[in-house]
């Protein structure tokens, strides 16, 4: 006989097995990422039916298969109904999701994750749908926590490069940051660029150090004279590692920048002046960070930009 196990889990993915089954991924507290087949549970009169939603909680009895665990009983907890009347939130939550399926670990116990990918859901549910912008301030807030839970942070408190303390200047229309995904955080424009000068005198120096000595090494490669020294067994070469000049990947004026450094905040804070394109920036940079982390696109993602350009002309 299979053996059972009992595990209270959130559905993340549904896919069609056969004429009537479907294969759910499902993040559990106890043993992280598991699939399971949900018998029966696209038969319209299935008890699985329901129970085997997106975003359905579950208190679930699996019996372990060779191949595939089967669902033998579930008892639903809860449900995120708001969710699936808003496409925004729909689509926002389904970026989550995936982010939480890249990280999540199987056969080991998932409960930070699990307890605040629904915190998360939970938020996003309760949003006003006639604020969809707040739809995207939740999604990023959910982006950057996931990010840190998986020890993925992205640098926003400081420079990647002089390691100091980043202030937005709202006193400055045109101040900027760079933001750099190869370096991992905010970039400050300033420091970047005293590195490209000090790169370039370091060059020249090098060049004028050097003098005529290419040329003469060149001739004598090409017609090696008969008493030419040999290097010494024991000579050694010195090597000089010069800090790469970081890829800007985008640049932030100070509203997108307070709002990175105010993500790691337990709730969202309102910044005063935050505008639509503001949340669009920002979520796009956690985008291309979070895919540039995890190694993969965010799929759901094109139907945050379709939502948003659609409903307020948005250009993301």
């Amino acid at each position: 006989m299979s053996r059972t196990y009992k595990a209270t889990g959130i559905n993340l993915k549904t896919q069609a097995l056969g004429e009537s089954d479907k294969i759910v991924t499902i993040l559990t507290r106890e043993f992280g990422l598991i699939r399971a087949v949900a018998p029966g549970s696209r038969k319209h009169n299935s008890s699985l039916g329901g129970r085997s939603g997106m975003f359905v909680v579950n208190e679930l009895l699996i019996a372990k298969g060779r191949s595939l665990d089967k669902i033998t009983q579930a008892q639903t907890l809860k449900t995120y109904p708001g969710l699936a009347q808003d496409l925004g939130k729909l689509a926002a939550s389904q970026y989550l999701a995936e982010i939480v399926l890249c990280e999540a670990l199987s056969e080991q116990p998932q409960e930070e994750l699990y307890d605040l990918f629904n915190e998360h859901l939970h938020r996003l549910e309760a949003v006003s749908s006639a604020n969809s912008f707040g739809v995207l301030a939740h999604l990023a807030h959910g982006v950057f926590h996931l990010l840190a839970l998986a020890g993925l942070t992205p640098q926003v408190q400081i420079c990647c490069l002089s390691q100091r303390s980043l202030k937005p200047d709202f006193t400055d229309p045109n101040w900027q940051v760079g933001f750099s995904i190869p370096a991992g955080g905010t970039v400050s424009l300033e420091a970047r660029e005293r590195l490209r000068k000090e790169g370039e005198r370091e060059m020249r120096a090098e060049g004028q150090r050097s003098g005529g000595a290419g040329e003469q090494g060149k001739i004598n490669n090409q017609y090696p004279m008969p008493n030419a020294p040999f290097p010494m067994p024991n000579a050694q070469t010195v090597v000089v590692h010069r800090q790469e000049i970081p890829v800007i990947s985008s640049r932030l004026g100070a509203m997108e920048l307070a709002l990175l450094q105010h993500l790691s905040q337990p709730e969202i804070m309102q910044i005063d002046g935050a505008r639509d394109c503001n949340w669009l920036s920002v979520e796009q940079i956690l985008r291309q960070y979070a895919q540039y982390q995890l190694g993969r696109p965010i799929r759901s993602a094109t139907l945050i930009d379709s939502y948003f350009a659609a409903n307020h002309d948005a250009t993301v």
